[in-house]
Order: structure tokens, then sequence, then C-alpha cells
């Protein structure tokens, strides 16, 4: 008998550790192991920062890959093509983050209509060094908009050392919201105590399996949360080093392809898992 659960639940942060910095679309490998992983009876899909319209063209339009997956660090959940729970952010709350970050040179915001970036605070030119594809496709908006807001971000340009401080700045700030940091020059908000692992359990919940039949992949401060609340949580080369440390199982680098390579290995129903 195996030592090992029979995994039931893959989820894989993007940017990072399936998708290499720079490139937009995953790699034929990672699809071709998502639909390996599916036809082994194994639900898998992303678990990602950005919301779920910004998911699916990472993988060229292939609906199947994002059929089951947590958008906007767990914000939104799926579950085989139908969305099962999503949370808001408190409008107070960000006006208050607003009202911090005003006039910060180099520091802006972002609110998301369904796929659309609107720009709220800051420049576009400013957005384009964190996140280039958001900055392409933002549209400017005068303050918050009125409707639920699932996925706000703050952004900063200068680097990886000014996004910790403007980090600190808002966790001492702004209390009544959580502040992660997935990349330099990006900052994600959620809800106080909400995380990508509580989109995973609720995805366990759904599904009638334990937490010890799901393996995550992450590689970033968003991810730290998601790795350590499973008993096998996959951290990729590079890594920041709290996920390194939180992370069970250690595997090679998102540019060769380890991820994709360990899911094929779950999916043939071997453990690919040593150190």
């Amino acid at each position: 008998m195996s030592e090992h659960p029979a995994i039931k639940l893959i989820l894989s942060d993007i940017d990072g550790t399936m998708l290499p910095y720079g490139q937009r679309v995953v790699s034929p490998r990672v699809i071709a192991a998502f639909h390996t992983a599916m036809d082994a009876g194994i639900h898998v899909g992303p678990a990602s920062g950005r919301g779920i319209s910004h998911v699916v063209p990472s993988f060229g339009g292939d609906d199947a890959c994002v059929a089951t997956a947590l958008g906007t660090n767990g914000m939104q959940v799926y579950l085989d093509g139908e969305l099962i729970h999503e949370e808001h952010l408190d409008h107070g709350a960000l006006e208050h983050v607003l009202e911090v970050i005003h006039g910060r040179p180099g520091v802006g915001a972002i609110v998301f209509d369904g796929g659309t970036p609107l720009l709220v605070e800051g420049t576009r030119e400013d957005l384009a060094e964190s996140f280039p594809v958001y900055a392409e496709q933002a549209v400017d908006h005068v303050g918050l908009p009125s409707f639920p807001i699932i996925k706000l971000n703050v952004f900063n340009a200068g680097g990886i050392g000014l996004t910790r401080e403007l980090l600190d700045l808002l966790v001492r700030e702004v209390p009544e919201l959580d502040f992660n940091l997935p990349m330099a020059g990006f900052l994600n908000l959620t809800p106080p105590g909400y995380s990508k692992a509580s989109g995973i359990d609720i995805l366990c919940e759904a599904l009638g399996i334990g937490i010890d039949q799901v393996v995550t992949f992450g590689d970033g401060g968003n991810d730290i949360e998601m790795i350590a609340h499973v008993p096998n949580g996959v951290a990729v080369a590079g890594a920041v080093e709290e996920v390194a440390a939180a992370a069970r199982w250690h595997i090679g680098r998102c540019e060769d392809e380890a991820v994709p390579a360990a899911i094929e290995a779950l999916a043939a129903g071997e453990w690919p898992f040593t150190s």
C-alpha cells in the first residue's frame, strides 16, 4: 500500500511557478499536463492572484484548464466551471488605502471591473513597470467605483525594496485589510484572514476530500498560506524564502517546467517529491 494519499486536487500559482516572468502564456506542456491530470480523474487548476478573466488568457483560452480555479487569491472559487464562492473588499477600507498612498511618488492603485483594470490612483507609466499587461488595458477612473469590488492592487515603480516599504506602511496604517507581496512592484489586498488557503478549504468541502489529498505549487508571497496549509505544499526553485520554508517539498525551476513534470507524475500514480 502506498504511503502517499491519492491526490484528488492540484492547484498551482501561475506567475513564477508555471509561467516565467515576462511571458504571457503557459507552455504547451503545462496545458497538456493539466489535461493528463483531468483525464486521470484529478481536479487541477490555477491558484492565482489574478482575476479569473486574466487567468484564462494565460492558458491560451483553454477553458478546461481553468474550470477549477482560485482567482484573486482565493476570493473567486471555481469548480467544474461554476463560481461557487466569491468574496468582496470593504469600500471603506479601500478608501483608507487610497488616502494612505495618495500623492506618493511612483505609487498607484487599480480596481477591476470584470477583466478591465480601472486606474484609480497613480500613472499608467508606473503601472507598466510592475505589470505591463494591466497598463496596456487600464482605463482611467476617478475614485473607487460603486459596484462590489473583488480585486484592488496597489503598485509602485522602483523595485522590490520600495514595494516592501509600501507593504510595511499599509500593514501599519490599514489594519482593516490583509496585504501580501506576490512580486516586485505589486501588492495584493484581501479581507482579514482570507487567502488562497481559504479557497482550498472551500474546494475540499465541495469535493468531499481531505486536505491531505491536495498538492499545491507556489513561489511568491501570496502563496505562503496555500503552501503551508496542506501537507503536500511544493515550492519551485527560486521561491521567496518564506514559501521555501513553508513547503514540505522542493522541485526545480519554473523555467525548466518542473511543475508540469510533477503533475504528469502525479497523474500517472507516481510520487515525484523527495526533498
